[in-house]
């Protein structure tokens, strides 16, 4: 299945009074880099969150933000630490003693201070299973998206390859003429000279520069690469590699047609195969 590499998607889930908020965006990449984005709750997960990215995901820069948010509710409860509270009081009472003046502080003084409140903990067991839960879920939605964007550029690509192929077969019929033409102008040329050729020489140049000028076998090699181009496409294992190879290949081959071409037709064709070889690569850096 051709999936593109460019995608995202979110989600968020509810424990309790807290809301975990999942989002997965990536771009084009020549392999898969994965980057976790995690609050302080949740690194002891991380190595398990990469593992179940690595396993769906092939290529692709991708990262993975996770938001830790405390809801406000209604009627709001403070977990206060007693135990700092005593021991910043003893603290308070033995730095007055050396004073000269004591200083008074209010209750909302003391419950500014670090470590007094405290909010409610979260059994890791449920804490882990929730934001994994969380991960799946908005990484099957992400991979639908993906795959939405690839079935849009393996329709693109497979209208490009039937193209070249039209472009092909325009170049086969026009290269019979080509040598037509040549051979003309050069009787032409002798002519004008006014000097008796010889035609024996005469045959053997135009039968040297015929095979000089002969494309047939490119051509092959093009139709060749854009058959293999369709069949990859049908394969349901990443191709992004391999496709990008088949565009160098293809490449190749218009621009050994551009070198041959001698007329104004077929060095028309050969820009246009070349123009239809780098819209296509340019899709395949974001194929998977």
């Amino acid at each position: 299945m051709i999936r593109s590499m460019t995608a995202y998607a979110g989600n968020e889930v509810s424990i309790g009074d807290i809301t975990l908020n999942c989002e997965l965006r990536s771009v084009n990449h020549r392999y898969c880099d994965i980057t976790l984005k995690l609050p302080d709750h949740l690194r002891f997960i991380e190595t398990d969150l990469r593992t179940l990215l690595a396993a769906k995901i092939n290529r692709g820069k991708v990262e993975c933000s996770i938001s830790y948010k405390k809801q406000a509710q209604n009627k709001q409860s403070f977990n206060v630490n007693m135990e700092a509270v005593a021991a910043l009081l003893e603290a308070t009472e033995q730095i007055e003693q050396q004073m000269q003046a004591s200083l008074s502080f209010s209750a909302l003084d003391v419950l500014a201070f670090p470590n007094i409140t405290q909010e409610p903990s979260i059994d890791k067991l449920i804490l882990k299973d929730e934001a994994t839960q969380l991960v799946n879920i908005t990484l099957e939605k992400f991979l639908e998206v993906r795959g939405r964007e690839g079935a849009q550029l393996k329709v693109l690509i497979e209208e490009r390859c039937i193209k070249i192929q039209g472009y092909s077969v325009l170049a086969a019929k026009r290269m019979p003429e080509v040598l037509l033409l040549i051979r003309t102008k050069l009787k032409d040329k002798i002519d004008e000279l006014q000097v008796q050729p010889d035609f024996d020489r005469l045959e053997q140049e135009l039968v040297f520069l015929a095979q000089k000028l002969d494309i047939t076998e490119e051509l092959d090699r093009l139709d060749t690469h854009i058959i293999e181009v369709l069949r990859v496409l049908k394969e349901k294992e990443p191709v992004g590699r391999r496709l990008d190879f088949l565009m160098q290949e293809l490449n190749r081959e218009a621009n050994t047609l551009s070198s041959k071409s001698t007329d104004k037709e077929m060095t028309s064709i050969a820009i246009e195969l070349k123009v239809l070889i780098e819209q296509m690569r340019e899709q395949i850096q974001n194929i998977e």
